[in-house]
């Protein structure tokens, strides 16, 4: 859809400003039920006007030239404000562009806006916004799926083109899922985090949120890259390669069908898209992850430490509101007592435990040794087949208010999303038909750097 929407930018059949002015109409229309965006930029229709005069000047249209994004609320956007839907943040104003958002500029991307999202990307509803939930386009009764729900709910009610997200546990494609659309969390380090306001250092990733997996391939292929800001960023090939020839047995986790709580039709539609690409002349194998049963306990001990130690900076000194107090140490706990959400506070307390003295080796050094496990888990099956192949969620999308009063049947929303962050292998959530009204996403995760193998399956996916 993007390469279609650029061929009729350059022959002048559409224009950068009908572009731009369809979405922010459709914005205007639906976000005020479904809440999205936090907040759209008034200034895309300038940037649209400048495309427009360079594509009447002959210029060859780039990469993503005049595609309307919608940017994640922690993705910082030089001028514009950037808060990680939380309200420590509120009035703060980014004074560099994030490494992808300088990419997309250089590619020619238009950026209508910033999307809601859980506070500080923790959650997997939307429902942890300071700024209240963003709502379902297939069901506004029901969560888009988080962090990355305003996103996904963008992409998915034609309120952007395209979008970015970022993915700790599931935070892309968990909400592609539950919204119908395609999400990518590419291997850890091929994206740049810098500007990416941080949650848990070792397991985030930006990643493009599409109507198509080829749209999600080429917003990739102008994010990724080596960046000197960002120590964990690697230099990939300038040209990934194709495994068309390898790329022929899938492995299916047993593990992974043994979990509680699995929707049945959720199961059925995994059997489809299984069944489906047998008949495509993929190879169908058994495969065993045995570790992956510790894998949510072992993220939920990782990732609070890493948000305890990152949003120690948030402390009224540096960004955002400051409450007053008779000391220093006041000042700190009353700005963090308001400036933080219920679930921001949980993961800090949760990681400042796991990290004290006498808890560090029991809890967050043993967390690390079920990590390697789990990544060796991936190594060990990758040497017998080329893609694994899982449901993305365990359910369909939820009622808004069904699980904020059990954390932990909210975190098991993201079971089957949690391994591939741990591991930092490459995985995407194509979608695979609806129960009902509602979008089913199947994912498949890749050995590392391999994202190719993950689209070209996925083109085949959706092609059912």
């Amino acid at each position: 859809m993007i390469e279609e929407t650029i061929k009729k930018l350059a022959s002048g059949e559409v224009s950068a400003r009908e572009l731009v002015a369809k979405y922010q109409d459709a914005i205007k229309k639906k976000d005020k039920v479904l809440n999205a965006y936090r907040e759209v930029f008034p200034d895309a229709m300038e940037a649209a006007e400048d495309i427009d005069k360079k594509i009447k000047h002959g210029d060859t249209p780039r990469a993503l030239e005049g595609i309307p994004f919608a940017i994640k609320d922690n993705i910082l956007i030089k001028g514009k404000m950037g808060g990680a839907a939380s309200k420590i943040l509120e009035g703060y104003t980014a004074s560099y562009d994030a490494a992808v958002i300088k990419k997309l500029r250089a590619a020619g991307a238009i950026f209508l806006g910033r999307t809601n999202m859980d506070e500080f990307a923790m959650g997997s509803s939307t429902e942890n916004s300071a700024y209240g939930p963003t709502k379902n386009p297939y069901d506004e009764s029901r969560v888009p799926g988080g962090s990355s729900g305003g996103s996904a709910a963008a992409v998915a009610a034609d309120m952007a083109l395209a979008a970015l997200g970022s993915d700790t546990g599931g935070s892309i494609r968990q909400p592609a899922a539950f919204c119908g659309v395609v999400g990518l969390k590419p291997t850890y380090g091929a994206v740049s985090r810098s500007g990416l306001i941080a949650m848990a250092s070792s397991l985030d990733q930006i990643g493009p949120l599409a109507k198509s997996v080829r749209d999600a391939e080429i917003i990739f292929d102008v994010i990724r890259g080596r960046d000197e800001k960002d120590a964990t960023s690697l230099e990939l090939e300038a040209e990934l390669p194709y495994g068309s020839s390898a790329s022929k047995t899938i492995g299916i986790p047993k593990e992974y069908f043994l979990k509680e709580g699995m929707d049945v039709k959720v199961s059925e539609k995994i059997s489809e898209a299984t069944e489906f690409l047998k008949s495509q002349g993929f190879g169908i194998k058994e495969v065993s992850l045995p570790y992956t049963q510790y894998a949510l306990a072992a993220y939920y001990i990782v990732m609070p430490a890493e948000v305890s130690a990152n949003l120690a900076r948030f402390d009224g000194m540096r960004y955002g509101p400051r409450e007053g107090g008779k000391s220093l140490l006041e000042v700190y706990a009353k700005t963090r007592e308001k400036g933080f959400g219920t679930e921001a506070r949980r993961r800090i307390i949760l990681g400042t435990y796991v990290l004290s003295a006498g808890y560090h080796d029991a809890y967050y050094g043993r967390a690390q040794k079920v990590r390697h496990l789990i990544r060796k888990d991936f190594e060990d099956e990758f040497k017998n087949v080329d893609l694994i192949l899982t449901p993305t969620t365990p359910t369909l999308a939820f009622k808004i208010g069904e699980k904020t009063e059990d954390p932990l049947s909210m975190y098991l929303a993201d079971i089957f999303t949690v391994p591939a962050n741990l591991a930092g292998v490459p995985a995407i959530s194509v979608p695979f038909g609806k129960v009902g009204n509602l979008p089913v996403g199947v994912q498949l995760i890749a050995p590392w750097f391999e994202e190719r193998r993950l689209f070209e399956v996925g083109k085949i996916l959706e092609s059912k």
